[in-house]
């Protein structure tokens, strides 16, 4: 604990930051289970005047007050554990069930590629490389261009022309070191092909990677 005065105030185990919550092992099981919590409730709420919308209403409604809650700082849960991931991948599902009025039983694929919704894990990719486009801007955040380093070769090799590729650094760790910013940012950037990191706008980057990865989640 931490003595002020004449109080001792003892450590929790979870904290709040920005609509995130922490806990003291990084295991944001947490912040998931709230997430999911949280949209469930709009879900139900968007299901109880479901029959007075029409599909692109519920669709409209679904994107503002669910898909927001999956996206919202969800780069934080990069290279988490599956079944964590599978938890929200579950509230997507139900969204998509509740815009085409369909049964549990259906199968959620085919209603998730005519929404044309990436899925959860597809989502949280499109963020981090988004965010490492963005670090070849000279507006970037400081804080974050530091945590990234392109790649250069020691040798003339072909790969030198590519100035866009990071470089990875090694982790002592690879439960926490390997979610690091630093590390999967790198990772995932890297592993995209060419033409989509040598977008020449913003614009046409984030249509590139959508295409990409949906193609890559559903083909």
């Amino acid at each position: 604990s931490i003595h002020i005065g004449n109080t001792d105030i003892p450590f929790s185990s979870q904290a709040k930051n920005l609509g995130v919550t922490l806990s003291s092992n990084l295991s944001m099981e947490k912040h998931v289970t709230n997430v999911c919590r949280s949209a469930y409730v709009e879900i139900r709420r968007i299901s109880n005047i479901r029959h007075y919308l029409t599909t692109d209403a519920t669709k409209t409604l679904v994107c503002a007050f669910v898909l927001s809650k999956l996206d919202y700082c969800n780069s934080l849960l990069s290279s988490c554990p599956n079944q964590l991931l599978n938890k929200l991948q579950k509230v997507q599902n139900s969204a998509a069930r509740l815009v085409f009025k369909a049964r549990k039983q259906e199968h959620i694929k085919p209603l998730l590629q005519k929404l044309h919704w990436l899925p959860v894990h597809s989502r949280i990719q499109y963020k981090i490389s988004t965010l490492c486009y963005n670090s070849f801007s000279e507006t970037y955040p400081l804080y974050l261009s530091e945590l990234l380093t392109v790649y250069y070769p020691s040798r003339q090799l072909r790969s030198i022309l590519d100035t866009k590729t990071f470089r990875i650094p090694l982790t002592k760790t690879k439960t926490f070191g390997e979610r690091a910013f630093s590390f999967t940012g790198p990772k995932q950037w890297n592993s995209l092909p060419y033409d989509v990191r040598y977008s020449p706008s913003l614009l046409s980057f984030k249509k590139a990677l959508k295409t990409y990865l949906f193609k890559s989640a559903y083909e």
